[in-house]
């Protein structure tokens, strides 16, 4: 029986020491807008908060593979309404993710009226949809030094839009108080100090070729580009700006290179790659149009827009707008052959990659 103990008592010391080594200590994180989420490795989440300006890390224990059939969820946030105890009307779906680790299904929300309280839910691969507490988990913060403070229209400020996981580096868009508002963040994981950011500019050939250092990335990818790391940013009304990582350094500003002009009047929404026949995609949900498909080998040799384009045009690498993927509001990799779509309608759907 000691021995049993004793093990015991190792095995516990040990998970608290890996804790340790990520610096995440076990509490309740006081997270208060569950703005953008991710995924690191082993379950790790990433949760960005732009009412508290700091993005939380917490150990989900969910690791355990839950099989790779299609999740298919009717009115998803009805479902998720009743589980917390609330009416379908007072909640808002404000991210979607798939970890990785597990299949599984992590979801974002505000409940109830205004900017709500935050709230996770898990929804499993068998489509059981449960509240995931953040109560008495490992988790870590990193706080943001200079926030933006106001919103557009007296809004909320969109501190954080959307983060990554990057070969151990958190990777944050957002808007901060710095003259180049637009801001891409590097955090080293486990977390330190938080700097400045770096500030980015870009050229937006929709809006009369100006230069904008004010426009928040509203979705990103990490994508590499021969054996450089880059971002893919999207921005309303849409350009597709490639900037190089190892540009992202604290308190310096890079300008993006917009290779793409996919039309006005449309929001990017989220953006996932992936690999098919030997060839890498890109695929974006949009507010105006079917998922758009991009294709990624044509990102290192696209050459940069220079000219404004006028009356809702395009340029630049081209996609294919696949009509019958529309309604779409957030998107995300299932697996290496599934993606995950949440439709207007409130259904969680999977379709295979196209």
């Amino acid at each position: 029986m000691r021995t049993k103990l004793l093990a015991a008592a190792l095995l516990v010391a040990s998970a608290a020491a890996g804790r340790a080594d990520d610096g995440l200590t076990r509490g309740t994180p006081e997270v208060k807008s569950v703005t953008a989420l991710a995924f690191g490795p082993k379950g790790l989440l990433l949760i960005g908060d732009s009412a508290g300006a700091a993005v939380f890390a917490v150990d989900t224990g969910d690791t355990k593979p839950a099989g790779d059939k299609p999740l298919n969820v009717e009115k998803l946030d009805s479902k998720i309404a009743a589980a917390l105890g609330v009416t379908d009307k007072d909640v808002k779906i404000t991210d979607v993710r798939v970890n990785p680790a597990s299949g599984n299904v992590f979801v974002g929300v505000a409940r109830g009226a205004g900017a709500g309280t935050p709230a996770l839910v898990k929804v499993a691969r068998d489509g059981t949809v449960a509240p995931f507490a953040l109560k008495d988990v490992a988790f870590a913060k990193a706080t943001f030094p200079n926030p933006a403070t106001a919103g557009a229209k007296g809004g909320a400020p969109e501190v954080i839009t959307q983060l990554a996981f990057v070969d151990g580096k958190v990777i944050v868009a957002g808007l901060s108080s710095e003259q180049f508002a637009s801001t891409l963040r590097v955090i080293p994981f486990p977390f330190k100090d938080v700097d400045k950011g770096t500030g980015i500019e870009i050229f937006h050939a929709a809006h009369n070729g100006a230069l904008e250092t004010k426009s928040p990335i509203r979705t990103f990818v990490p994508y590499k580009i021969g054996q450089e790391d880059h971002i893919m940013a999207a921005y309303t009304c849409t350009p597709l700006v490639k900037i190089p990582v190892a540009d992202l350094k604290a308190g310096s500003k890079v300008k993006g290179v917009t290779i793409a002009e996919l039309g006005n009047q449309n929001k990017p929404l989220d953006m996932i790659v992936y690999t098919k026949d030997g060839k890498d995609y890109v695929l974006m949900a949009n507010s105006r149009h079917g998922i758009l498909k991009l294709p990624a080998g044509e990102f290192a040799t696209a050459a940069p827009l220079t000219a404004a384009v006028k009356g809702g045009g395009t340029a630049g690498v081209k996609a294919e707008a696949i009509k019958e993927l529309a309604d779409v509001v957030q998107l995300d990799k299932l697996n290496d052959t599934q993606a995950l779509l949440l439709l207007k309608s409130g259904d969680l759907k999977t379709i295979p990659l196209p």
